[in-house]
């Protein structure tokens, strides 16, 4: 697990990270969600140890990130600027990491170039922003780490090889229980990879949820009441979220599951009724417009 406990960094006067506390279980998928700004890259480079909090602390494993070499081989960091030599190779660079990572997996990385048609001897600078970054995850994935932290890593990727690596993803994650953590300014580049999300927002933490709770836990229902009396009934059986008039047409969001939402609706008298389906950005909208905040300003715009 990694644990980060009430972690503050500053630059001169610019709070970057503000009190910010999240716990990352093994095993799933972490995302960390907010508009370039928001202290996302920060927090991510504190969690690799290349930073060190003002306060508070970073351990994975229960053991302190910064200035351990131990703990930060079970971590791979993808800056969302990766660093290559000048002039080299996918072989030059895979010679470099496979002396710092003992677990990296050379035969995995030559069939991964062959995979997505990186030549392993041709020179990483003639590689497209997109090709840097697919290489850049491939390093990643085959060190072998236990941790993979992905800032942006996604930016750039074509819709092809966008789900090319979350397939690698997903079949690391069952074979050998890694666990990526991938920070970015877009929710609809994560919502079909993640099972966790973090809402980062002026350095603090505005929202930190399983996805799978928050789809279970909030409901869209449309309908139109036989009776005035039947609708105030039912809001006393409900909690809303938020509410839309059409004519007689009312449209629910509330938060409950969907067997909550239907007795509750059996209880009155309709004309019509139904549970519509919510997105993940429907959901995300309806948890932080709770808050105060406009998501679509946040990381939709």
């Amino acid at each position: 697990m990694i644990k980060i406990d009430n972690v503050v960094k500053s630059f001169d006067d610019i709070r970057a990270v503000d009190n910010v506390s999240v716990s990352i279980n093994e095993g799933i998928v972490f995302g960390l969600l907010g508009t370039n700004g928001a202290g996302k890259s920060t927090l991510l480079r504190m969690v690799a140890g290349i930073l060190k909090p003002d306060e508070g602390s970073v351990t994975i494993d229960d053991r302190k990130v910064y200035n351990n070499p131990k703990a930060k081989r079970d971590m791979f960091f993808v800056s969302d600027t990766p660093y290559f030599f000048a002039n080299g190779t996918p072989e030059d660079m895979q010679a470099y990491i496979a002396n710092q990572y003992p677990g990296f997996d050379r035969a995995k990385f030559a069939g991964f170039l062959k995979t997505f048609d990186l030549a392993p001897d041709r020179k990483i600078n003639t590689y497209s922003k997109g090709m840097k970054r697919q290489l850049a995850l491939l390093l990643g994935i085959c060190s072998g780490t236990k941790y993979l932290l992905c800032d942006e890593s996604f930016d750039g990727l074509d819709p092809v090889m966008r789900q090319g690596v979350k397939s690698i993803f997903a079949k690391e994650m069952d074979e050998r229980g890694l666990t990526p953590v991938i920070a970015s300014h877009n929710l609809r580049e994560l919502e079909d990879i993640c099972d966790h999300v973090g809402l980062l927002h002026r350095g603090g933490v505005l929202l930190d949820k399983d996805l799978e709770d928050m789809k279970l836990n909030i409901q869209r229902a449309q309908c139109v009441f036989k009776s005035e009396e039947d609708e105030n009934k039912l809001k006393e059986k409900i909690n809303i979220v938020k509410e839309d008039h059409s004519g007689s047409l009312r449209t629910y969001t509330l938060r409950g599951t969907r067997e909550e939402t239907e007795k509750a609706f059996g209880e009155v008298d309709t004309v019509f009724f139904e549970v519509l389906p919510l997105s993940l950005e429907e959901i995300f909208i309806s948890e932080t417009e709770v808050a105060g905040y406009d998501i679509k300003k946040l990381i939709m715009g």
